[in-house]
């Protein structure tokens, strides 16, 4: 890897990092904040949704405007949105306010990264090295975006302590948390206006789809479903469950989703190792049918340890085909098209997304039963083998016999 690579690379992912504990923190602190306001389960989920559509649209958006824009100008802009989203969220305390703030900005209900920065990072990372080391970078960057979100998680158990000391409501010291999220926007400016202005990411945003376009539009298919149904299980509505059904405290969720999280993290290294021996296709799939299977489980759990040990079991699985899905993505388009098919497969992902949060909450407000575990964990089941069945013929070149000379 060349030294400029590295250092791209190096920014990037700090820059992940920065982002990352912003979301950790504000994905648990989400709903504690909406409920403190008066709203319920459904507007919870009302206002997750227009945060994973507001997401979507601004991916949308990025690839359009990406043959008249660097990606570095891109990403600095969307910093600029990040810092506006947390003072405006920490200031409305009306539901309609609310959702029109989450769907214009930058705020993430979910564990994962959806965000508008993900195609523009994807596409630079993809040539920062070897197809032979690809999945293993994806790996880093996503290990060191999961450990920073459970290290933001973790965070939130400062409320409470802190509140008591300040002598201040908590849905003060909630708020003051939102522009906090803000200024980290601040940070990763700073950190992307170290790139260069013109990378070889920034350069393939002027490329479309071409010959992979059929194959790129059948997987952004598949990545919408398992999106779909991830929409049922964001943590935003996780942690309200939990909360609601087994009296879980704000501060042991974020000690819970902190050590969950590290565990996803780690489990990531794991993936470029497990590609190696069996298949990126095979690594997706295999790690992540018994992750979902714990997360139909829970539904039936008849205790929170009982709870809390299978969404461990699912955390130690559910995120190792994160790198493994991304890699294979780079892998089975040709170099000009990456930064198109990292748009295009992000941003019906995104816009599945979006529509599931919302369902989960009228769902949980409604009923006894924890539905959304179980239908989120089915339709992730059926994105698997549907996964398996179409494209594990379809070899990434790392895969692929040497050709005779």
């Amino acid at each position: 890897m060349q030294h400029g690579a590295m250092r791209d690379a190096r920014l990037l992912m700090t820059a992940k990092a920065f982002r990352g504990f912003g979301d950790g923190f504000t994905a648990l602190l989400l709903p504690v904040y909406l409920i403190g306001l008066g709203l319920d389960a459904f507007q919870v989920g009302l206002v997750a949704t227009a945060a994973m559509l507001g997401s979507a649209g601004l991916t949308l958006a990025v690839g359009l405007a990406g043959h008249r824009v660097s990606a570095r100008g891109l990403l600095m802009l969307s910093c600029g949105l990040m810092l506006v989203t947390g003072i405006a969220f920490s200031q409305a305390h009306a539901f309609w306010p609310l959702v029109i703030v989450a769907f214009v900005g930058t705020l993430n209900p979910s564990s994962g990264d959806v965000s508008v920065f993900v195609p523009l990072e994807q596409a630079m990372l993809a040539h920062a090295g070897p197809d032979s080391e690809r999945t293993s970078r994806f790996a880093a960057y996503n290990v060191v975006g999961a450990t920073a979100v459970a290290l933001g998680a973790l965070s939130v158990g400062l409320v409470e302590p802190l509140a008591r000391v300040l002598t201040r409501p908590r849905g003060e010291i909630i708020a003051a948390a939102f522009a906090l999220y803000g200024l980290i926007g601040v940070a990763a400016f700073l950190i992307y206006r170290r790139l260069p202005e013109e990378t070889a990411g920034a350069a393939e945003l002027r490329t479309g789809l071409g010959p992979s376009r059929r194959r790129v539009y059948q997987l952004a298919a598949l990545f919408s479903l398992d999106s779909f149904g991830g929409g049922f299980l964001v943590q935003s509505l996780l942690a309200l469950w939990l909360f609601h059904r087994f009296g879980l405290t704000l501060a042991t969720a974020g000690a819970f989703f902190f050590w969950t999280g590290l565990l996803t993290a780690g489990s990531q290294f794991a993936a470029g190792r497990l590609a190696r021996r069996i298949g990126l296709i095979r690594t997706m799939v295999f790690t992540h049918i018994p992750a979902n299977l714990c997360v139909v489980a829970c539904a039936f759990a008849p205790s929170l340890p009982v709870a809390l040990a299978l969404l461990t079991v699912r955390s130690a699985l559910s995120s190792m085909d994160v790198p493994a899905r991304t890699s294979y993505v780079m892998a089975v388009v040709t170099p000009a098209e990456r930064a198109a098919a990292a748009g295009v497969t992000n941003v019906p992902r995104s816009l599945a997304a979006a529509l599931s949060p919302a369902l989960a909450g009228a769902l949980f407000s409604a009923a006894v039963f924890p539905w959304p575990l179980l239908i989120g964990g089915g339709l992730k089941i059926g994105y698997d083998l549907l996964l398996l069945w179409q494209f594990q013929k379809v070899k990434p070149p790392e895969e692929l016999p040497p050709s005779k000379s």
